[in-house]
């Protein structure tokens, strides 16, 4: 996993925060742990709030927080969160005009596909307590 993903962040400052699940943490603390500027850990844990895996508090003693305990987080739950996927989205791309490009295309998303899903199963029997 990239050092720099979305999902690298996340994860890693879940495992920080299932230590002590009801510790705020701001922004700025995160960012300097995690390498990063807090206008990147807040659009990455926005994705969560959404998701309701965090919570956030504004204002000078606000932060953010785990919003369920961390044996009911999966790593399923923050890779869809994240809008994570293995396969490039090709709403735009035309269709090709060759029938061998177009077989092969076809074969290779249904490949990807079913390995999207093997791998979003094996994320769902983890939990972000099993990995702290």
């Amino acid at each position: 996993m990239k050092r720099n993903s979305r999902l690298s962040l996340a994860l890693h400052t879940l495992g920080h925060m299932a230590g002590d699940p009801d510790e705020i943490r701001t922004s700025a603390d995160i960012a300097e742990h995690a390498g990063t500027n807090p206008v990147v850990v807040r659009r990455v844990l926005g994705k969560l709030r959404e998701a309701d895996i965090l919570t956030s508090e504004k204002g000078h003693a606000g932060g953010w927080r785990l919003a369920r305990q961390p044996d009911e987080i999966t790593l399923a739950d923050v890779y869809l969160a994240l809008d994570e996927s293995l396969i490039a989205t090709t709403a735009d791309e035309e269709k090709p005009n060759c029938s061998i490009e177009q077989a092969l295309h076809s074969k290779v998303t249904s490949v990807m596909e079913e390995i999207e899903r093997s791998l979003i199963e094996r994320l769902r029997a983890t939990t972000i307590a099993d990995v702290r």
